[in-house]
């Protein structure tokens, strides 16, 4: 290895330490940046990320490395996405496709351009919350534990993501929320330090008393999250604030929707740019700024959805193509606007 790559290295162990540290007097929760400060997560496939030697169109082909990048797992073998049948885990140490990119989670820890990346999982267990509750995937969490512990690095967990989204995932509540616990148990008890668990709405819709009945628990849970699509809101921010914990963006998009109708979000278009600079991403980035005491970290999705099998036929997605690098104009305002300092791009510049 050469002497600067284990420099960065050394550096790198050197902030995890840090960051699994106990929490300090002002009561930062794990892996949360001082406030102010917000993390920059990218994902949410391999092509979207890019960086890498086979795909090499993504985001970090044209602006700086994020903080960390997106990938996405499960644990609902057996059920069926767009041809594809899910084992198990698919997309960690395998790539694989199940209809929205390839992932490959195992591949960004082998790549020198993620080496300080932390990473945050979508972990589904979409028709198997039940199985996960009464222990018969007890193999699979297991297996995830292990490999994230190995991953060496800040992994943010967001168990059943989008728990309230009733049309797609249509979890049981119940089920949902001993899942959530028996997950949680078994990390604790194989002693996994390396990972914050996240609880993730849909965005909208969910009211006080919805988040509260779906809530997994003060003590199991470090971040709140929520989608920001074409009609966030702010419940989760309420919430997390209610709770003292830092929010997480954790899947964002620009999605053009008025009353209920979606109409085109393709960038590469120089009108439909300018129009969504101004009415989705002036407010997302003005939601950041007035939420900067609990919002701590934002996951931008920066792919092609409109060319995907998952999301073509998707009322909300199918005219979408959220690629930040088609566009000079919105490429130039993104770079502007995130080099602000408050926008983290590395693991080391995170307090803790």
């Amino acid at each position: 290895m050469r002497l600067n790559g284990f420099v960065i290295l050394l550096y790198f162990l050197l902030s995890v330490c840090s960051l699994l540290s106990q929490n300090t007097a002002q009561n930062i929760g794990k892996f949360e940046p001082e406030n102010g400060k917000c993390l920059v997560i990218i994902g949410q496939d391999l092509a979207a990320t890019g960086g890498l030697e086979e795909y090499s169109d993504g985001y970090s082909d044209y602006f700086k490395t994020p903080a960390g990048i997106t990938v996405y797992t499960n644990l609902s073998p057996g059920t069926q996405s767009f041809g594809y049948t899910n084992k198990g885990l698919d997309g960690l140490r395998t790539k694989d496709s199940w209809g929205a990119g390839d992932n490959w989670a195992q591949l960004y820890l082998r790549d020198s351009t993620y080496n300080t990346s932390v990473m945050s999982i979508g972990l589904s267990m979409v028709d198997n919350e039940k199985k996960v509750a009464k222990g018969k995937l007890d193999h699979l969490i297991r297996e995830l534990a292990l490999w994230i512990k190995e991953a060496d690095r800040p992994v943010f967990l967001r168990i059943g993501y989008e728990f309230d989204g009733w049309s797609w995932n249509h979890y049981n509540k119940k089920q949902y929320l001993k899942a959530w616990n028996r997950i949680h148990t078994i990390f604790k008890s194989m002693n996994v330090q390396n990972v914050a668990f996240v609880w993730q709405s849909k965005g909208t819709g969910s009211d006080q008393k919805v988040l509260e009945e779906w809530y997994p628990g003060d003590d199991i849970v470090d971040w709140c999250a929520y989608s920001y699509f074409g009609n966030p809101d702010t419940e989760m921010i309420t919430f997390a604030r209610r709770h003292k914990k830092p929010v997480f963006i954790a899947e964002a998009t620009p999605v053009l929707e008025i009353d209920g109708l979606y109409f085109d979000s393709d960038l590469k278009k120089d009108r439909i740019a300018q129009t969504a600079w101004n009415n989705w991403f002036m407010p997302f980035f003005k939601t950041i700024e007035d939420n900067s005491d609990v919002i701590k970290a934002f996951g931008y999705i920066n792919a092609d959805w409109s060319s995907q099998p998952m999301w073509i036929i998707n009322p909300t997605f199918q005219k979408v193509d959220s690629r930040l690098q088609v566009n000079p104009f919105i490429a130039e305002k993104w770079k502007t606007e995130i080099s602000k300092p408050q926008y983290l791009h590395t693991l080391l510049s995170i307090k803790k």
